[in-house]
């Protein structure tokens, strides 16, 4: 596999995933405005589950992140042609 092949690939699970996130939050936010709850109480819930959708994709981020970084140690390990 090309090394553009494989970019591809991590780019399209990502954008996939974001995706996910975005519908979710966007289908959160239709839900909210059409519960039959005052115009004030509705914007705070709109607003708490929007600060609370931008922390779980922060952590989904970093969790990535995360992986990502282990990913490449290992394969740099292996490469690399050293013992571990």
């Amino acid at each position: 596999m090309t090394e553009a092949k494989a970019e591809d690939r991590g780019t399209g699970a990502g954008t996939i995933l974001l995706a996910f996130l975005v519908g979710a939050a966007a289908g959160a936010a239709v839900a909210l405005l059409y519960a039959p709850a005052p115009g004030r109480e509705t914007r705070e819930r709109l607003s708490e589950r929007a600060r609370e959708g931008a922390r779980r994709a922060g952590d989904a981020a970093r969790a990535g992140r995360d992986v990502i970084d282990a990913i490449k140690d290992v394969y740099e390990q292996a490469t690399s042609g050293e013992p571990a």
